[in-house]
């Protein structure tokens, strides 16, 4: 039985092969098992982390969960049909905990063998939701993850003469294709891979999204959108 009733069937039976991460931004993690849970909030996800640790179980996996909202990566643009979606309990202002995180990798490990996931598909509500979504945020640690083979992270490579266009073209062959503005595009690939980055896109910025996108295109090995 599912804790929380904001839940229905993945649309055209869809399989999960996107994973999406996200921070609560609420004062404390009983407020925000309080909302998941709250069917007239309308959303949901299909765990929640907690500060220390704590692994709740929201929405069965197989089920659609309402977690993603508006937004698009590579071909998919219902990614609540095509995710599973963990939420960890912070505030947005202070580092993800010890304890939390290494229970986040205990749960991807689960989640991505259970569903032949991907480490490049494993992505955060940022990515997907560029100019409207910042999290999990600059404070979340994407290339521990990497490090452990359940997520993915660039390898500064041969440096490009900065483009606005060139940039755009790569971040979508990595998965940026959400609808949104260079500003936007950069901001998102940005607060991941170079959080402290400011300015116009640079040379930095072209090698890394060039490297990502030659190693990890999205698609290449999901199913049809």
């Amino acid at each position: 039985m599912a804790l929380s009733p904001n839940h229905g069937p993945r649309r055209l039976g869809a399989r999960p092969d996107l994973v999406v991460i996200h921070f609560t931004a609420m004062q404390s993690h009983d407020e925000a098992l309080a909302r998941l849970c709250d069917a007239q909030a309308e959303v949901s996800a299909h765990w929640l982390i907690s500060g220390t640790g704590k692994v709740t179980a929201l929405v069965p996996e197989e089920l659609r969960a309402w977690h993603a909202g508006a937004g698009r990566w590579g071909e998919v643009d219902d990614v609540n049909s095509r995710s599973i979606g963990i939420e960890l309990y912070n505030r947005g202002d202070h580092p993800f905990a010890g304890p939390q995180m290494a229970a986040l990798e205990a749960l991807l490990a689960g989640i991505m063998k259970r569903w032949a996931i991907r480490p490049e598909r494993v992505i955060g509500h940022s990515d997907m939701a560029p100019g409207r979504k910042d999290d999990p945020g600059p404070r979340f640690d994407w290339k521990r993850l990497a490090r452990h083979g359940l997520s993915v992270w660039p390898e500064a490579g041969q440096s490009a003469a900065p483009s606005e266009q060139r940039f755009d073209d790569l971040a979508r062959a990595f998965g940026y294709t959400a609808d949104v503005t260079h500003a936007e595009r950069l901001a998102a690939f940005r607060l991941r891979f170079r959080p402290h980055a400011t300015g116009p896109v640079d040379s930095t910025d072209m090698a890394l999204i060039a490297d990502l996108a030659h190693r990890f295109p999205v698609d290449r090995h999901a199913p049809a959108a």
